[in-house]
C-alpha cells in the first residue's frame, strides 16, 4: 500500500496485552512486537483545554501508535475519499495510524493524557499540514 491508497479502514484499534495483579495493571509495548514498527520518538498531549482540537494534518510516511494513557478523546480520520471515528478511553488499547491519513483529536476530557508513538523522528517534511494540500496529495 502506499500514501495515495491508504485508507481509514486500514487503521484499527488494537488491543494490547494487559497484565493485572493486586498490585495493578501493566501494559507493554515493544518495537515490531505488538506495535508493527519501531518506535524512533514518543510525545504525549496533556492539559489540553476544553473545547480544543490537536492534530489537523497528515503525514507522507510516519506510522502512530496513539493511546488514552488517561482519560478519553475522539480521533477522528480521513482518507480524502471515507472517515471513521474512533473513542479511545482504555491504557491497553492503541489506534494504529497509517501514513496518508488527515487526523483530527477532540473531546479531551479533563486530565487525558495521549501517548504517542512514532515510527520516525520529527521531520517536518513529512507533515502536510493544510486539508486542501491532503486532497491535492491523494489524487
Amino acid at each position: 500500500m502506499g500514501f495515495k491508497s491508504n485508507s481509514v479502514f486500514d487503521c484499527k484499534i488494537y488491543n494490547i496485552t494487559k497484565i493485572k495483579n493486586i498490585s495493578g495493571s501493566i501494559t507493554v509495548l515493544q518495537n515490531n512486537k505488538n506495535i508493527p514498527f519501531e518506535i524512533k520518538r514518543i510525545y504525549y498531549l496533556y492539559d489540553v483545554p476544553s473545547g480544543e482540537s490537536r492534530g489537523g494534518h497528515a503525514h507522507y510516511n510516519l506510522n502512530q501508535y496513539l493511546v488514552a494513557a488517561s482519560g478519553s478523546f475522539d480521533v477522528d480520520l480521513d482518507d480524502g475519499n471515507s472517515k471513521k471515528s474512533f473513542f479511545l478511553n482504555k491504557p491497553d488499547q492503541a489506534l494504529h495510524i497509517i501514513p496518508g491519513i488527515w487526523r483530527s483529536i477532540r473531546n479531551f476530557s479533563s486530565g487525558s493524557i495521549l501517548l504517542v508513538m512514532a515510527s520516525d523522528f520529527y521531520l517536518e517534511e513529512d507533515y502536510i499540514r493544510t486539508y486542501s494540500d491532503f486532497i491535492e496529495e491523494k489524487k
